[in-house]
């Protein structure tokens, strides 16, 4: 099929032979629905339902942790030696019910954990949060030993191992945001002067290990997908150049679909948006652009794409393979079905009627909450009330957490 004539309701054969129905991906997105032994949920199997039901390629769960004492939010489901695993059999049976694939996105939280769930975080060397707020907010990392960074590849298998053998039909390493895995990549935060840090190559060496340990253990004929940031926009950090090296590298390595993000929780990538790009409505569309040229893997571009037309076009011109969408798909469950019945289709751009700006993230989280107890979507929910009620989750989720033995 040639470019100029794809479209999103058309299929994909990703190289590991398994071929998703469209190109509509559901990317990640944090639920924070677990239980106080960071364990999956009926919550979960009744969010993923819906989306399983939507007309998706691809669903991609929120960012499941490979260390329990290591977390982005409280909420997180963890696999770690803390059971649940009949509780993740029903989440991906929920989650694949509707014939959509069900991908566990992977990660390590690292430098970027929160003070209310452990003050003491990891990274690749002790580099601090640079703005005072986030600094109150997230204690300094401490650098990991290397029989720790080799513990961190060893987890990272056995959690894609476990989604595998609980009937999730692929896995996504998560490499973006300023997380474990990305901050190694970054001489901003990779300092270390040992085999993980220095050179790109040597800074890249965490991605790649881990990437080749999951494949190995997972086989060749299972989807494993990457993550990864083209730039943290950030002074003396991980560029766009440092990312288009890093994908040379990872063609020959066998990834199935490499989606592209970036930023971090110091630099959000949200706050880089070119005219251009808001015209074409893709934050990342022109790096994908650019690394066409290089990656050999179907690529997927999140964030911002809200109408048909600019999917199909950016499809057409070769930038990408896949679409992504976040937020579209909690406000409208079922995005994948209206793409794919009408050319004409303009998603709902919800959240530009959220006010104020700084509480549209937690307008959404609350959303899941909603969903995953089956009463629905409240589009009249007051964003100040929202992020109310979720910092209130949040910290008391975190103090029930407190003392607990890991």
């Amino acid at each position: 099929m040639s470019e100029n004539t794809v479209d999103v309701t058309q299929p994909l054969e990703l190289p590991c032979g398994v071929t998703i129905r469209n190109r509509i991906y559901k990317s990640a997105l944090t639920e924070g629905l677990a239980d106080l032994h960071n364990r999956a949920t009926e919550q979960h199997a009744n969010l993923y339902g819906l989306w399983s039901r939507g007309g998706f390629g691809i669903v991609t769960t929120g960012n499941v942790q490979v260390d329990r004492r290591y977390l982005e939010r409280s909420g997180n489901v963890a696999i770690d030696d803390n059971g649940g695993l009949d509780e993740l059999a029903r989440f991906a049976e929920a989650g694949t019910a509707g014939g959509t694939h069900l991908w566990m996105q992977i990660g390590h939280a690292g430098r970027q954990v929160t003070r209310l769930t452990n003050p003491e975080p990891v990274g690749p060397s002790a580099v601090a949060m640079q703005h005072e707020a986030l600094q109150r907010a997230f204690g300094t990392p401490r650098a990991l030993s290397e029989e720790e960074i080799l513990n961190v590849i060893h987890r990272f298998t056995q959690v894609a191992a476990t989604a595998k053998s609980a009937g999730f039909t692929g896995v996504q390493l998560h490499s973006a945001h300023g997380y474990l895995l990305s901050s190694f990549l970054s001489p901003r935060f990779n300092r270390r002067d040992d085999r993980w840090g220095g050179t790109l190559e040597n800074r890249a060496r965490l991605l790649l290990e881990t990437f080749r340990a999951v494949r190995r253990t997972v086989g060749p004929d299972f989807p494993v997908g990457i993550k990864l940031n083209s730039s943290d926009f950030q002074k003396d950090g991980y560029t766009d150049d440092d990312a288009l090296q890093v994908i040379e590298w990872l063609n020959g390595e066998g990834v199935d679909l490499l989606e592209l993000s970036g930023g971090n929780y110091e630099s959000r990538a949200f706050a880089h948006r070119s005219e251009s790009t808001r015209a074409r409505e893709a934050y990342f569309l022109e790096f994908a652009e650019r690394a066409a040229g290089t990656a050999r893997m179907p690529v997927a571009v999140t964030g911002g794409f809200r109408s048909r037309p600019k999917m199909d076009a950016a499809l057409r011109a070769g930038a990408c393979q896949m679409i992504g969408l976040g937020r579209p798909a909690i406000t409208e469950p079922d995005s994948g079905l209206k793409l794919c019945a009408d050319p004409e289709t303009a998603l709902d751009l919800w959240e530009e009627r959220l006010e104020p700006a700084g509480a549209a993230g937690h307008w959404y989280f609350m959303q899941f909450y909603r969903m995953g107890r089956g009463e629905g979507l409240d589009r009249e929910l007051d964003p100040a009330e929202a992020s109310a009620a979720y910092m209130k989750i949040e910290a008391d989720t975190a103090a029930a957490l407190k003392g607990r033995s890991l």
